[in-house]
């Protein structure tokens, strides 16, 4: 497959284009969507279920995450009348981890913070992406200054060679939510409170005015540290 071809002819082409495509040459079965029910998620789950509702849709269950988040998977999972399958960390390095170093290790540095993502995020996508050929993200390429060279098909090295899409990379955040009005798609009710990135309740607060939209995320690390490692930037 010429990933660089495909990047040059979709990159002006519509997120559901994109998806045809990867529906066409994939196949339904073989793509599965990570969902952590941000706003670009469900802009996801909402185009791809009305292309082909049998596409497999799983999320990592943390342990740690809001209350908004669990319903809005709900919501979801009423809307579409689908199966949300769930990826729970291993118990025993759970367990472990705060039996060692506590139940906020992660505030230490930067090392115990990854250590934490890598038993409740990492290691739960490996298991979560056996026996497909894709899997589809809702990055941004102006979520992050990490995530500013995001293309829409891109080889997934750290997930043994499996292709990774990205059909929002050239979208806005007002694209996002036009998106989501226009179409009435359940969305996080957190986004309202000041929210614009998700992920577990204790690494995540509301931004303040003027502040980066990533700014919410593990706040007390510098910009270019800010990956759980499910999505590492372009070397």
């Amino acid at each position: 497959m010429d990933i660089q071809k495909i990047n040059t002819e979709y990159e002006k082409a519509s997120a559901v284009a994109f998806l045809q495509w990867a529906l066409k040459n994939f196949g339904a079965s073989k793509i599965t969507v990570a969902s952590s029910f941000g706003a670009e998620d469900v802009v996801l789950i909402d185009i791809l279920m009305k292309l082909d509702p049998s596409v497999r849709i799983f999320t990592l269950d943390t342990g740690r995450l809001n209350e908004e988040t669990y319903q809005v998977m709900d919501r979801i999972r009423s809307k579409y009348k689908i199966n949300i399958e769930s990826y729970f960390p291993d118990r025993q390095k759970v367990e472990a981890l705060e039996k060692q170093k506590g139940f906020f290790s992660f505030r230490d540095s930067i090392d115990n913070r990854k250590e934490c993502c890598a038993i409740r995020k990492v290691e739960p996508l490996q298991r979560a992406l056996k026996g497909f050929e894709a899997w589809v993200t809702g990055l941004r390429r102006d979520q992050a200054v990490t995530r500013s060279g995001v293309s829409k098909i891109e080889v997934d090295a750290a997930n043994g060679g499996i292709f990774k899409l990205n059909p929002l990379a050239d979208w806005s955040n007002d694209d996002v939510w036009a998106y989501i009005r226009k179409n009435e798609v359940p969305y996080n009710k957190l986004h309202d409170a000041g929210y614009p990135s998700i992920g577990c309740e204790p690494c995540t607060r509301a931004v303040k005015a003027g502040e980066d939209i990533r700014a919410g995320r593990w706040w007390w690390e510098n910009p270019e540290h800010k990956e759980c490692g499910l999505h590492l930037p372009k070397k």
